[in-house]
């Protein structure tokens, strides 16, 4: 039995799995990072549980992760979702008002919390299955409308959380490991589970390469829809209580700020086309941990935050423009069309 490495098929393969440069490249950063500084890559045990750098990147790319799972789903039917970070803003705003003002008990208050982000992502699959909006605008309504339910929620104030039970989220550790990775790797397994071993994940890759086909060959078009964006809204409901455990506050206004973009790069980043179809779980979780190396990389080397979009933007071109086809093959012609023109008694054609 051949590897990847002795079949040039299988190799080609690997090289159009849709997380295999978001891999070079998060490799390629780790290796960076660990030139400028020494300790990078190191890891210890302290008061039975793990830090380092590694541990760091792992805890602040889980919230990404997450979200990026549900935003998966949701660019996986050919649509989008703008309205997570305001969701995360709600689901954070309810949790702390509702132990802190209101002395519910946590798990009800993070039951309701994510009660409401599963509504909300339920509201964004209607507008978009029933009344037939765009996803873009569909979501953009609670995008814009999303953030000042929270503020509302919580009277304009920044609400403080004493409850020990709610910081456990984001400040405690399961198995040697920060819990929000934990929550992370739940969360992956679940999804992996509800669309590999099931036909939803089908049903998900047909209503995005063609709705119309997806309906009249009998798949429930609206059912997968609104679990999608269901699922999505859900991810950033856990994304809310993470956030909220970890600087045991609600701030409704910075709560989850552009995190729509990030998770929106993390997918694409993963190899899921924004066109539908074929997505990537896995790419998209290795994409989020991508953006968040690739910002202590940029902490290593004194980059100033100023001018640090700039570098971003440069690696996350490099890594899509990897990912395509077309540039690739155009590489491959011109490496070739070097190549002969290298070999003695060869002349290139044109």
């Amino acid at each position: 039995m051949t590897d990847a490495a002795s079949d040039p098929r299988g190799m080609a393969r690997v090289l159009r799995a849709p997380a295999t440069w978001a891999l070079v490249a998060l490799a390629a950063l780790l290796v960076a990072g660990a030139v400028g500084s020494p300790g990078f890559l190191s890891v210890e045990m302290r008061d039975g549980r793990l830090y380092g750098t590694p541990i760091d990147i792992l805890n602040h790319g889980s919230k990404v992760a997450i979200v990026a799972i549900g935003m998966t789903l949701v660019i996986a039917t050919r649509g989008v979702d703008l309205s997570v970070g305001a969701v995360v803003a709600i689901a954070s705003a309810i949790v702390a008002t509702l132990v802190s003002q209101k002395g519910v008990a946590w798990p009800i208050a993070m039951a309701g919390a994510l009660g409401a982000a599963l509504l909300a992502g339920l509201w964004n699959g209607s507008l978009v299955t029933f009344l037939r909006l765009q996803p873009i605008v569909a979501t953009l309504v609670l995008m814009v409308a999303g953030r000042g339910i929270a503020q509302l929620i919580t009277d304009g104030q920044i609400v403080t959380v004493r409850d020990p039970a709610v910081a456990f989220l984001g400040n405690a550790s399961l198995l040697l490991l920060p819990a929000t990775v934990s929550a992370l790797a739940v969360i992956s397994a679940l999804a992996w589970l509800g669309t590999r071993r099931t036909a939803f994940g089908l049903f998900l890759e047909a209503v995005g390469e063609n709705e119309r086909a997806a309906r009249l060959s009998g798949i429930p078009v609206r059912p997968v829809l609104l679990v999608a964006y269901a699922a999505c809204g859900l991810c950033a409901g856990v994304a809310g209580l993470i956030d909220c455990a970890y600087i045991r506050a609600a701030d409704a206004n910075n709560a989850g700020q552009l995190l729509e973009l990030d998770a929106i790069l993390a997918v694409v980043l993963g190899g899921t086309a924004l066109t539908g179809g074929r997505f990537s779980l896995l790419g998209s979780v290795i994409g989020a941990m991508l953006m968040q190396t690739l910002t202590k990389v940029l902490y290593v080397f004194d980059v100033s935050a100023d001018i640090a979009p700039a570098p971003k933007a440069a690696i996350v071109l490099a890594v899509c423009l990897l990912q395509s086809p077309t540039f690739r093959a155009a590489c491959s012609r011109h490496l070739e069309s070097a190549r002969a023109r290298l070999r003695p008694g060869t002349e290139a054609r044109p």
